[in-house]
């Protein structure tokens, strides 16, 4: 066994030694902190449930694929692999969608190939920005996101260059 096989018992302990000190009702906590999760649940409903819609909606009328057609010659101008280029769309707005992307990437052309590093490298730098922003604006009732999205699509672009540049400089 190692350390982590550990980890989530020995935080499970922790705490409830912790609660036992402050004499705390560990079970009225856990119920408290229940309802919160499921009030929270229910109050980011609308914006998930508008957001997958729209997704859907844009990826079955085939926007993904036309909209990587339309930045392909800019692609293959900076010597990004224009198989990639689907998951620059899709990654900001869908962690499944942007997977089933990866991989069909992946199958298609193989896990050791550039194409394949580079999307695999893209997976781990990039965020689902707008099921993020949903999901936490929406918990703290944040209506007005400001510059939050626009800085985050910036660290996504940042991740997309840097994965071409990491797969190049180290394979």
């Amino acid at each position: 066994m190692t350390f982590t096989d550990y980890f989530i018992p020995t935080i499970i302990l922790v705490i409830t030694g912790f609660a036992l000190l402050k004499k705390t009702d560990i079970f009225d906590a856990f119920l408290e902190g229940a309802k919160e999760g499921i009030s929270t649940s229910l109050d980011i409903l609308p914006s998930l449930i508008c957001l997958m819609t729209c997704i859907g909606m844009f990826k079955s009328v085939g926007g993904f694929g036309i909209l990587a057609s339309f930045v392909q010659p800019l692609t293959d101008f900076f010597g990004f692999p224009s198989e990639c280029a689907p998951l620059i769309f899709i990654r900001p707005m869908s962690g499944s969608g942007a997977l089933s992307v990866y991989n069909n990437i992946v199958s298609q052309y193989g896990a050791d190939s550039f194409i394949g590093r580079v999307a695999s490298v893209m997976m781990g730098s990039t965020e689902t920005t707008f099921y993020t922003v949903a999901v936490y604006f929406g918990a703290v009732k944040i209506k007005n996101s400001r510059y939050a999205i626009p800085a985050a699509l910036v660290g996504d672009m940042t991740g997309w260059i840097a994965s071409v540049i990491a797969v190049r400089m180290l394979f």
